[in-house]
């Protein structure tokens, strides 16, 4: 089987819920497994740190998991157009699979959600593409082709899955499902592609 490592950070539940459907796509391909995984907070407070396992939700990530996996697709809430700070950190951490080239070839995606309509989606996305590309990853978005991308009228973009939770939304649009599963089975079939393997 060829794991596709779904990481994301999740402070009110929208990303975490898009996680979750990243992770359908993946499954959706034969030869394919989701390993979902988030990181932990930060704070500027000096604090005890994190427990190795969280209370509640997926583990934490640890470097191994991403070192191993045959692709990722990274998620993280929107912060003033970027992405959120425990996810930064995290990545800001990755230095040594950098210099081992661990992540080269690999194929890779990125998600997000934003409680309002211009609160940076798209730059977000490709905030979480720039050191992807740096690892030397292979960066997959979402297609014209598919025709949740044209209906959407809240999240999801060509360069990923997203989704807008402003005010009265009543949470993620059946578009911005569609598309999440879609940005998991896309990284999903291209990882066993890649390994010669059956791209159903």
């Amino acid at each position: 089987m060829h794991t596709v490592l779904v990481l994301y950070y999740s402070r009110n539940g929208s990303t975490a819920e898009l996680a979750r459907h990243v992770c359908r796509g993946v499954e959706s391909v034969a030869g394919a497994t989701a390993m979902l995984r988030t990181v932990p907070a930060v704070t500027t407070a000096i604090e005890a740190p994190a427990a190795p396992v969280p209370a509640s939700g997926a583990p934490y990530a640890t470097l191994d998991e991403l070192r191993q996996c045959d692709g990722l697709v990274l998620g993280s809430p929107t912060r003033f157009g970027n992405m959120a700070a425990p996810m930064k950190y995290f990545v800001d951490g990755t230095s040594a699979l950098w210099a081992g080239g661990d992540l080269v070839g690999k194929p890779a995606g990125v998600f997000t959600s934003t409680s309002t309509q211009h609160g940076g989606h798209e730059s977000t996305l490709l905030s979480m593409m720039l050191p992807l590309l740096h690892h030397g990853m292979l960066l997959l978005g979402l297609p014209f082709t598919e025709p949740a991308l044209a209906r959407t009228r809240r999240g999801g973009s060509p360069y990923g899955a997203g989704t807008v939770t402003a005010g009265d939304s009543p949470g993620i649009a059946e578009d911005e499902r569609i598309l999440a599963q879609l940005l998991g089975r896309r990284v999903a079939q291209t990882a066993v592609r890649l390994a010669g393997g059956s791209n159903t």
